[in-house]
């Protein structure tokens, strides 16, 4: 009776352990499209009775009831250092395309003479040129300020709009800043659970909720990640302030300097803006701090080259009624915010100082000298369209750039997240030959006990057939 008792408990312990196999394989198949989900599989251990003093003991256990996810911890951080680098390329690439929108440039039309300012450039020195031809004609002055406001809004144009990108930009790190929070305060509470639950192993589903947090939280913001004890998680930012540290998260908050805004972070509440790469907001400080100022710089240059050349020529001849030149554009007193804010003064035609001086006012000496303008070098040693090509080709190529760099980024990290997935995701094959498996074994376990249930029965009978219940 013994010997039939251990192997009804044996059967018993079988059907226990195949029973929570299938729960683990329907488990997996329910969740295979659950976000952030990672597979589980059945740890399997061996039994073993030992006797002593007569008195038999299990050692072990069967592990039927142990799932353990499959997760590479190394991989899932390389994902996450990823997807933070992809996410810069895209929030720069972004920004750079919304500049190419600015002057019509795109992959396919790349001419400065196609784009609004550079065609308003060339009326304008073509008008001086035709003023240079027939200087008393009124109609022939008039259109050299009608090309002059032309040109003088294109700058507004393109400089407003820049600022508008900046300004979005800039509106944007307080968002991301916002939504970093959320995050870091949802990995501590995991934190603080998992150490409470599961301290010294895999914690399943909190750890799978916990990795889609940082993987969400990683598309945001650059990361450094750091096991610690208890199985906890410590994450900092890409130059080094803490973000989360066991089950306490430390809040970003923004503060505005010189008009922009900064992000204060970590233990310290330190300005850590400078150096802040990876994720969005690593992108959008980038485009904002490096990208914008530089073409804007570009822009005003431009700008404050051709009308204080223009200003400075003017003055050199006689105007239309025999006096002295005047200014014709406004300018500020540097070329700081001159794009935005160039302007034409001139109201009056005859102001244009189309003569030289000794030509007396019906004279066209001054009108050429300024035309010949168009083909002076007159804003860092280039011609103001050699500049301006070159401003073009400088947002083109680093547009072009970033794009490449976003194609690349997005490769890798699609090789990777395959990588993940095929050691951490549910494949209905697999689940399904594992529920074959585990079924084939739970019938043969049920079997063995029916098995001995009707020689039990049939011992305690004595051979008599009856029902035992």
């Amino acid at each position: 009776m013994g010997t039939l008792t251990s192997l009804m408990d044996t059967a018993r312990q079988a059907l226990m352990a195949d029973q929570a196999a299938l729960n683990v394989t329907a488990n997996n198949v329910a969740n295979q499209n659950t976000l952030g989900y990672t597979r589980q599989v059945v740890n399997w251990q061996p039994v073993d009775e030992v006797t002593i003093n007569g008195s038999t003991n299990v050692i072990g256990g069967n592990t039927g009831n142990n799932a353990v996810s499959q997760r590479d911890r190394v991989l899932e951080q390389r994902v996450q250092q990823q997807t933070q680098a992809q996410a810069q390329s895209s929030a720069l690439e972004s920004a750079l395309q919304q500049v190419q929108s600015i002057f019509g440039l795109s992959s396919t039309a790349t001419s400065a003479s196609t784009t609004a300012l550079g065609s308003a450039m060339d009326s304008f020195f073509s008008a001086l040129s035709k003023l240079g031809s027939n200087p008393s004609d009124t109609a022939t002055r008039q259109n050299v300020l009608a090309a002059a406001n032309t040109l003088t809004a294109a700058f507004n144009s393109s400089a407003n709009q820049l600022a508008q990108i900046s300004s979005s930009l800039d509106q944007q790190v307080g968002t991301i800043a916002g939504r970093v929070n959320t995050l870091t305060a949802t990995i501590a509470s995991l934190n603080q659970q998992i150490a409470g639950i599961s301290p010294n192993q895999d914690a399943g589903g909190l750890e799978d909720q916990r990795q889609l947090a940082i993987t969400q939280l990683s598309q945001y913001v650059g990361l450094n990640q750091m096991s610690t004890e208890n199985n906890g998680i410590t994450l900092t930012t890409s130059n080094g302030a803490v973000l989360v540290s066991g089950k306490q998260s430390y809040a970003m908050s923004t503060v505005i300097v010189s008009g922009a805004t900064h992000i204060v972070a970590g233990t310290g509440g330190q300005d850590v803006t400078q150096g802040l790469t990876g994720g969005e907001l690593g992108g959008v400080l980038q485009a904002r701090d490096q990208m914008m100022p530089t073409f804007a710089n570009a822009l005003d240059n431009l700008a404050y080259a051709i009308g204080t050349q223009v200003n400075a020529q003017n003055a050199q001849g006689i105007d239309g009624s025999g006096n002295p030149g005047q200014a014709l554009l406004g300018l500020p007193p540097s070329a700081s915010g001159a794009a935005g804010s160039i302007q034409v003064t001139a109201t009056d035609p005859l102001m244009i100082a189309a003569a030289a001086i000794g030509e007396g006012s019906v004279g066209n000496g001054n009108a050429l000298s300024m035309a010949g303008l168009e083909t002076a070098n007159i804003v860092g040693g280039q011609t103001a369209s050699g500049f301006f090509a070159a401003f073009l080709g400088q947002i083109g190529t680093a547009t072009a750039g970033a794009t490449t760099d976003n194609k690349a980024q997005q490769a890798t990290l699609a090789q990777l997240t395959t990588q993940r997935n095929q050691l951490s995701g549910v494949s209905l094959d697999e689940e399904a030959a594992n529920l074959t498996q585990y079924q084939r074994s739970y019938q043969a376990a049920a079997k063995v006990l029916s098995v001995v249930n009707s020689i039990m029965a049939g011992a305690i009978n004595l051979g008599v057939e009856t029902t035992v219940s």
